[in-house]
């Protein structure tokens, strides 16, 4: 019985390196979305303000080529931007997202994503639906938001003040874990933003 046992045991040894990589214990591909451009719809625009119940408000400014963005999360505890590039309904965009208010090495997340313009009825609230995805990945997490009627974007609206932003014994939001202080965590709030 023993013997049985050992074995047992030296075999699930030997086969623990060879499921690690199955439970995500090694590097995992990057995932690309299989999106398409196509023409923006009648009368359609990706300037804008754009509600998620998960990522809050989407501020959004955009030309024909180029879009920039901010939202902040709707429990209030991140903020992000975006940039990219737009091909009629298609904005392929990087993103950055700060926890508010956190130190450390998993305060800000980065990668890449994507958001198709649609118009699912005539007279129905224009919708953009896309992924973001963490590092070199355009794919993961879903993402849809309702355009808003009667808001103008304002990305500078959602980001966090420098009392939010600030950290008890570190510096102020624009200087991060850089900018911790001795005594009562004033920091120089001189200093220029980080851009995230």
């Amino acid at each position: 019985m023993r013997i049985r046992l050992g074995i047992l045991g030296f075999c699930c040894v030997l086969a623990l390196p060879l499921a690690l990589p199955a439970c995500g214990g090694g590097q995992s591909e990057a995932q690309h979305a299989n999106v398409k451009p196509g023409p923006m719809p009648e009368g359609a625009e990706w300037r804008g303000v754009y509600y998620s119940p998960l990522y809050g408000y989407l501020h959004l400014e955009a030309d024909d080529r180029a879009a920039n963005g901010a939202w902040r999360t709707a429990a209030g505890d991140a903020y992000g931007e975006l940039s990219g590039e737009i091909d009629g309904d298609l904005l392929r965009f990087t993103w950055s997202e700060r926890l508010i208010g956190a130190v450390g090495a998993n305060v800000v997340s980065k990668g890449k994503g994507y958001f198709k313009y649609t118009v699912p009825k005539a007279g129905e609230s224009h919708v953009i639906k896309g992924e973001r995805g963490l590092g070199d990945s355009d794919a993961g997490d879903l993402w849809e938001a309702v355009k808003q009627t009667n808001m103008q974007p304002n990305p500078a609206s959602v980001r966090p003040d420098e009392i939010e932003g600030r950290v008890t014994g570190a510096g102020g939001w624009d200087e991060g874990e850089e900018g911790a202080t001795e005594g009562d965590g004033e920091g120089d709030t001189s200093g220029t933003s980080d851009g995230l």
